[in-house]
């Protein structure tokens, strides 16, 4: 049977066009030519790792970084780091939970101005050839909002940040003389719709709904993301911030999915015991559930 050249030649351009696809898709996968792919070892190991059965709370490996709280600083740099006082000279890996603190596993050292800020983690240090989880606590400060189901018509209409990781503790933000916190600075909130008081970063849910970020005629388990742009007059000395919250709407509060809830629920409950530390997923974004009627 005689073979018609040109078939030849397509079929001969079709293998090399396949073969260069694959090619292609294999190359986007190499985290060093594309960004989407995560290149830093912390983060897998950090997102991997399980918590510790039996960690050491009182340990010389514990890690140690001045203070049991930090605060993100201005920084002429890109990014501002904090570094553990002890372990030096000491081969092991670090870890922390929950996920949110970007921490190098090498060394320890914390970029705070990429971590979630106004957090508790549990940071920790295993020795090279040995299996003992040597583990303290640490606070990143800043400011966060509990989860938490608000119903507009129980004149439930406020949400409030707390700071610290405390939601007992003080509020920088008010009653301060001269030179307070400022939230929202670039109005990005705002432009969605969400009516933040830019001295305090209370969310009046109510104005906040008149500006229909859902849409005019919401439905039941329409989310809108939110980032807020903060500032605090304490010993972060106004050094930028930001925080991601996520907000749902229901019309009832019986609309709202039964896991949902408990969720919400979950997570308000170790909010508000602030001595617990999330050994699950991330806690973040906190979840706002707006709704309209009981």
């Amino acid at each position: 049977m005689k073979r018609n050249p040109t078939q030849g030649s397509l079929i001969l351009l079709l293998l090399l066009l396949f073969a260069g696809a694959c090619k292609k898709s294999i190359d986007q996968v190499n985290p060093a030519e594309n960004p989407a792919v995560p290149n830093d070892s912390t983060t897998a190991v950090t997102t991997a790792t399980p918590f510790p059965v039996s960690p050491l709370a009182e340990c010389d490996n514990a890690p140690f970084y001045g203070d049991s709280i930090v605060y993100p600083q201005p920084s002429e740099a890109s990014d501002y780091y904090v570094y553990p006082q002890n372990n030096q000279g000491v081969a092991g890996t670090y870890f922390s939970w929950p996920v949110g603190l970007q921490m190098n596993s090498s060394t320890g050292a914390i970029n705070i101005t990429q971590s979630e800020t106004g957090a508790r983690y549990a940071v920790a240090f295993v020795k090279e050839n040995t299996t003992d989880t040597c583990m303290s606590e640490l606070i990143v400060g800043g400011a966060a909002y509990a989860d938490s189901v608000y119903v507009l018509s129980l004149s439930n209409k406020t949400a409030k940040p707390y700071f610290n990781a405390d939601p007992a503790g003080p509020q920088p933000c008010v009653g301060t003389q001269g030179s307070g916190c400022v939230f929202d600075y670039n109005n990005a909130a705002h432009n969605q719709g969400i009516e933040i008081d830019q001295k305090t970063g209370f969310i009046d849910l109510q104005k906040t709904m008149e500006k229909s970020p859902f849409g005019l005629l919401p439905i039941n388990g329409t989310t809108v993301y939110t980032t807020i742009n903060y500032k605090l007059n304490d010993a972060s000395n106004f050094a930028p911030q930001k925080i991601t919250l996520k907000m749902v709407y229901y019309n009832h509060k019986s609309d709202i999915p039964p896991g949902l809830l408990q969720t919400v629920t979950d997570n308000l409950i170790q909010t508000l015991n602030d001595l617990l530390i999330s050994k699950g997923p991330s806690p973040r974004p906190p979840l706002i559930v707006i709704v309209r009627y009981p």
